[in-house]
């Protein structure tokens, strides 16, 4: 949807969603963004433990949400 942003979960946020991705009106900067969908789906992780892509680049926090942006919100993943 042009007029949206979709948000793609990794991990243990998707698991915590319970979906691999949402469209999202584009409000507000990244970290506003995360805030509102951390309400929404009871995420545990504060922003300051994740890192946010967008459309596959590294992004920073202030950066606004764009409509037609693809979003990551990246949590730390164990290996082993």
């Amino acid at each position: 949807m042009a007029g949206h942003a979709t948000v793609l979960y990794f991990a243990s946020l998707r698991d915590a969603a319970g979906i691999v991705s949402e469209e999202v009106a584009p409000e507000g900067n990244l970290h506003d963004l995360y805030q509102r969908l951390r309400d929404r789906h009871q995420f545990t992780w504060q922003s300051s433990q994740l890192r946010v892509a967008v459309d596959g680049a590294f992004a920073t926090w202030d950066d606004p949400v764009r409509p037609g942006s693809e979003v990551a919100f990246i949590p730390p993943v164990s290996g082993g």
